[in-house]
């Protein structure tokens, strides 16, 4: 069985907490969303963990025994159950893979359309370089003259380009390829996922994101229950593939440790803005540390969503402005010689 992705988590988790907030056993409700299935892997999935319930496993075992979810969705569950607030930690699940799900929809929409733009101007220039130009070379011969500077070097480029055509096809498709396979699946676009966020560490954008995702594993861990201690842990696993930002988390892991409240090790550690590590103070201060938490997650997603929209915002015009800039080089050079060349016969 393949690993689940954050939509479908969500989904199994909002679901089965509902009907555990039904009364339904879990093995019942195990059983129940196996019929609605039709998916067969994940139905026949689904038909072995109810298995596993009527026979008295805990739902955190069940979901280790699976093998397609991620570790830290175990450690929730047996964290829920062994403090007797399954149905609390299942919807804490839900709401972090909604929100993961989300921030992951962003960034593929943020990241396609300028890949799309940049291939198909690409595209473009291609074909000008080694289909339009060579027409105008032949205009310019049979009126006489011939294409020089920068019009025949770029004529020159267009040759070398013609001539290795079969390479730029095979190129292109894969372009494509990655394109289609980064919109359609979700496997394929979390590995390039984990990928940028390996390579881009912790700056930036990719900090607001991993400062958004450690909000949410804090908000998750504490809905649920977790020890402090242990919510660090959570958090750095989920940040695992970014290793500034899993160190941040074991910091202030151990900050706690040595007595510190919270807020003040979330401070120190340079896990949150300060801003954040206030707000945090004063509503653990008045009891409503886990709302807070909550809050805080959701606006650092927003942070974290407007801060990638605004470079997109700027990336598309910089790329339209740089090749309508090469366009016109390209028929500039060709024009004003052609131009020329009229004159002088009229």
């Amino acid at each position: 069985m393949r690993m689940l992705n954050y939509k479908e988590i969500a989904s199994f988790c909002q679901e089965l907490a509902w009907l555990v907030h039904s009364g339904v056993r879990i093995g019942d409700g195990l059983h129940l969303l196996a019929e609605e299935e039709k998916e067969e892997a994940w139905k026949a999935c689904l038909e072995t963990m109810a298995e596993q319930a009527y026979d008295g496993i805990y739902l955190s075992e069940i979901i280790k025994n699976a093998g397609c979810f991620p570790v830290y969705v175990q450690g929730i569950l047996n964290v829920g159950e062994s403090a007797g607030r399954l149905e609390e930690a299942l919807h804490a699940l839900t709401r972090y893979y909604e929100e993961r799900d989300r921030m992951n929809n962003r960034i593929r929409g943020a990241l396609m359309y300028p890949s799309i733009l940049l291939l198909l101007m690409l595209i473009v220039i291609v074909v000008l370089l080694t289909q339009v130009l060579p027409i105008f070379q032949s205009v310019f011969v049979s009126l006489g003259g011939e294409l020089g500077g920068v019009a025949g070097g770029l004529l020159t480029l267009g040759s070398l380009l013609n001539k290795a055509m079969p390479v730029l096809l095979v190129l292109i498709a894969v372009a494509v390829g990655l394109v289609i396979a980064f919109s359609a699946s979700a496997v394929f676009r979390e590995k390039v996922m984990a990928f940028w966020r390996k390579k881009a560490g912790d700056k930036g954008i990719m900090r607001k994101m991993n400062d958004a995702s450690f909000a949410q594993a804090i908000s998750m861990g504490l809905s649920s229950g977790l020890p402090l201690e242990e919510t660090m842990e959570l958090a750095a696993e989920v940040l695992s593939d970014v290793p500034e930002a899993r160190d941040r988390c074991l910091n202030c892991k151990e900050e706690l440790l040595s007595g510190i409240p919270l807020a003040d090790a979330l401070k120190k550690a340079d896990v949150f803005p300060p801003a954040m590590c206030r707000l945090l103070s004063l509503g653990t201060q008045s009891g409503n540390g886990d709302a807070v938490m909550v809050e805080i997650a959701d606006r650092l997603s927003e942070e974290a969503d407007a801060a990638l929209t605004s470079k997109v915002e700027k990336l598309e015009p910089t790329l339209v402005l740089i090749t309508s800039v090469l366009v016109g080089i390209i028929l500039l050079s060709v024009m004003l010689p052609l131009m020329n060349i009229m004159e002088a016969i009229g």
